[in-house]
């Protein structure tokens, strides 16, 4: 075992489980709590004690430290730069662990009859008695055993779930299949988990009512009516995606497979159906207690400072809120007080909104307000019912670098402020007194993995109004939504939110359940913000998402403006720039991104040692591939109002376009760009108030170089773009097509002129009547320089193009005789 270096001085105060807080708190005689260290050095800094010169270390001894109450640091405690507070592990071999939970002993096999018990679990099932601190029996939501997590005994199997059939808000019931031989009788206690576009939602069930083979559940207050009267996310109900997921949870008839729990509160009984590896008489069961471990408080005029905690392993917080109220999140587990529709929508700050909401956010293992410099290096926060840690409000100055994060049920991270709990969601954030802002943190070199596991649309890494974040070096995995969210509000307008920089963080295996979610994902203005020399790949196919294509890589939703995003590697440019402001850059992303940017993205190399903790992959989600097929816009505009080359310029910079793929004709406006960049365009292309917006999606007609010459296509090459209508009669048009459908078997010569003409690829769409033609040809090379070749010494290819004239002509304003047009790109 190696001793980290520590230098002995008078200010070293020394824990150990074997030690008393009757003691000095020396080597020789260590305290037995870091609560009455933390005392100690307390005194030490009110009595100005000359020992503390150069700083206090608190040195903890490996061990398990169950922890009663949660250790509190506030402004008494703080550190200055030339004498800081350090909370170390004497060793490095991660064994200091500070526990909020209890250990459940005295498992004994089951016998005799448990009311309710499924049959099949006859003879499966261990029995121990819940713990009970004064009169009171513990209730808690979350069982480890062996450090794994139990799974709270539910009605599916696995990843399963079931569709609701119906929801019905103006009762606030929702009606469900009845379960195949589980009886829905015993519902003391019982929960529905309800999956609903970005979030899900944690409701207590209050009655069943059966008719025939179905159930209609009501559920208890206040997030029944919440539930019920919240716009965004709302239960899904969908003939083409199927309705809303659900699983029930929390009955003592759901316990019918192994790795099961259910807590009888009624009798003071855990029962626990153990996985086949499992000996429950040696093994090593906890249940939460604490919802909170550490709290770092201070004021915003005095706020705690300079205080570091190295080498510490944080575990075992609870969370019951979901037990007292329900859970019925906004966005990024913050929980909705109250929440509606707006008969007549508009707000002051926006005229279009058509609904309000108030939230609460959720516990943490360590939770920290008002204080600067503080630290967590080498540390882990693992087995938490939600948040592992949060910086709220007036934190500033403060390093998160080289943690674990893992089996957390919601996000790993949180940062700053998200609504206050007065504070509507939608108002943008911007304090008279700028100390309240969470400013200038950075959190770099962490493994974030299996986190989101209970909260399925909470996040990596979550941040609401922050100003100078740096996220960096971070890797994240196997997460239920998004990796890394940053912004909140919804808003264009000035806020908070400034000089934010997410750069250099590997993000793969997410979106495992919920969708409407990116590898990295943004909201409202933050200027001079950078995206940049991210890696974001892997996403999971979700079962049960609203929307099965509704996934990105990247995704700068509403109000999101003044960015640069760049230099970020992605398989595809599957990216969403919704109802974004003004001022983004996008600049070379996807695929093509150099690979020296994608090796330097994650953990740097010191710290990749924390990859031996990366939660395995899921086995039973499939990877995502986005398909990347080449589309058409067309926007027809009145005479005159076609954009200027320089606004097109900017809204291509701003949409992740490139110029060269926009196009003029008259009065129309071409844009020859991906299908991946099609629910972008068909929101942002509307800010032209163009008379017509047209989608070329209907490829019919794909000649390429390889597939037809066999020869590798040049690396560059120059798209020119024309079009021609059909003639109006149908029956001219279906021998067009039938024509094009069997040219390279029937008319293999016109092939061999376009590759003799070096044509790399022509491809034809058609949208109604009208085509669009695309010929891509070597860059610098001209048309009138090729075209020529694919008539020479082939005669079909002039047979053909004059059996083409009769079924073409015009489109609207052409000249007469005047067939194809030639779209120029805009200089």
């Amino acid at each position: 075992m190696n001793i980290l270096s520590l230098k002995a001085s008078a200010a070293d105060i020394y824990v150990s489980p074997r030690g008393s807080d009757r003691n000095l708190g020396t080597k020789a005689q260590p305290l037995a709590s870091v609560h009455f260290a933390i005392r100690k050095a307390r005194e030490l800094r009110r009595l100005n004690d000359p020992s503390i010169q150069g700083g206090i270390k608190i040195i903890i001894t490996d061990g398990y430290y169950q922890l009663n109450e949660p250790i509190v640091l506030r402004p008494e405690d703080s550190g200055t730069k030339d004498s800081p507070t350090q909370i170390i592990a004497a060793t490095n071999s991660s064994n200091v662990v500070f526990s909020g939970g209890v250990k459940i002993r005295n498992w004994k096999k089951a016998t005799g009859n448990i009311s309710g018990l499924p049959r099949n679990a006859h003879g499966h099932i261990w029995v121990a008695d819940a713990p009970v601190f004064g009169d009171q029996t513990l209730a808690f939501r979350q069982l480890w055993v062996n450090g794994s997590k139990a799974i709270r005994a539910k009605d599916t199997q696995g990843d399963e779930m079931n569709r609701i059939l119906s929801w019905d808000a103006q009762n606030q019931t929702c009606k469900i299949p009845i379960p195949k031989n589980i009886s829905l009788t015993h519902i003391k206690g019982m929960e529905m988990v309800i999956h609903q576009w970005w979030a899900i939602a944690n409701l207590r069930v209050k009655s069943v009512k059966i008719t025939g083979s179905t159930a209609e559940l009501a559920f208890m207050q206040p997030e029944s009516r919440i539930q019920s009267e919240h716009p965004w996310p709302a239960p899904w109900i969908s003939d083409k995606t199927g309705n809303s997921a659900y699983y029930l949870t929390n009955a003592i008839q759901f316990l019918n497979q192994p790795g099961e729990w259910f807590e009888d509160l009624q009798n003071h009984k855990i029962y626990y159906w153990p996985n086949h590896q499992v000996d429950m008489n040696n093994a090593d069961v906890v249940a939460p207690v604490l919802e909170t471990l550490l709290k770092i408080e201070g004021t915003i005029d005095r706020p705690v400072a300079y205080l570091s905690f190295k080498g510490i392993s944080f575990q075992h917080a609870s969370w019951l809120l979901p037990s007292k109220q329900g859970h019925v999140p906004h966005q990024a587990g913050m929980y909705m007080l109250d929440a509606y529709k707006l008969d007549k929508p508009g707000t002051a700050d926006k005229q279009s909104l058509e609904n309000q909401a108030w939230v609460g956010r959720p516990a943490s293992a360590v939770d920290i307000s008002y204080a600067n410099h503080i630290d967590f290096e080498s540390c882990s926060f693992e087995h938490h019912a939600s948040t592992g840690l949060d910086y709220k409000k007036g934190t500033h100055d403060n390093t998160i670098k080289g943690n674990l994060f893992k089996d957390i049920g919601g996000s790993g991270i949180l940062m700053g402020t998200f609504s206050d709990e007065a504070t509507e969601v939608h108002l943008p954030y911007n304090p008279s007194d700028e100390r309240e802002i969470a400013s200038n943190n950075l959190i770099e070199n962490n493994l974030i993995t299996d986190v989101t596991n209970e909260d399925w649309g909470a996040v990596g890494i979550g941040a609401g109004y922050v100003r100078g974040l740096k996220i960096l070096h971070n890797e994240i995995s196997d997460v239920s939504y998004s990796g890394i969210s940053v912004g909140w509000g919804w808003t264009k307008s000035s806020n908070a939110m400034k000089n934010n920089i997410i750069s250099k963080n590997k993000i793969h295996h997410y979106g495992k359940h919920m969708y409407d979610v990116a590898g990295i994902y943004t909201l409202s203005a933050q200027p001079g913000s950078f995206i940049t020399e991210n890696v974001v790949d892997s996403i999971y196919k979700a079962k049960y998402a609203h929307l099965p294509d509704h996934w990105f890589y990247l995704y700068t939703d509403e109000g999101s403006s003044y960015f640069t995003i760049k230099d970020n590697w992605t398989p595809t440019e599957k990216y969403l720039q919704n109802a974004n402001g003004p001022d983004n850059s996008w600049e070379n992303n996807g695929p093509k991104v150099s690979e020296k940017i994608k090796l330097d993205a994650g953990l740097q190399k010191e710290y990749r040692s924390l990859l031996k903790f990366r939660a395995k992959f899921s086995t039973s989600h499939n990877i995502n591939q986005a398909e990347d097929k080449p589309v058409v816009f067309e926007l027809i505009f009145n005479k005159g109002a076609v954009p200027d080359d320089k606004a097109l310029k900017t809204f291509a910079r701003e949409n992740n376009l490139l110029a060269a793929s926009m196009y003029k004709w008259e009065n129309r406006l071409v844009i020859y760009t991906s299908s991946l960049k099609v629910e972008s365009l068909q929101q942002t292309l509307k800010k032209f108030d163009a008379k017509q917006l047209k989608l070329y999606d209907d490829l019919f007609y794909n000649f390429n170089s390889k597939r037809n010459c066999g020869t590798a296509p040049v690396q560059e090459w120059d798209n020119i773009i024309l079009s021609a209508n059909l003639v109006r009669d149908e029956k001219l048009q279906k021998e067009y097509l039938d024509y094009h459908k069997t040219q390279f078997e029937k008319w293999p010569e016109i092939a061999k002129g376009f590759c003799k003409a070096e044509f790399q690829q022509l491809v034809i769409f058609k949208n109604g009547r009208q085509l669009m033609l695309i010929i891509s040809i070597p860059k610098g090379k001209s048309l009138d320089e090729l075209n020529p070749k694919t008539t020479l010494n082939n005669p079909k290819v002039d047979e053909w193009n004059s059996l083409m004239k009769k079924y073409q002509e015009g489109i609207e304003g052409t000249k007469a005789n005047e067939v194809w047009v030639f779209f120029k790109p805009i200089e």
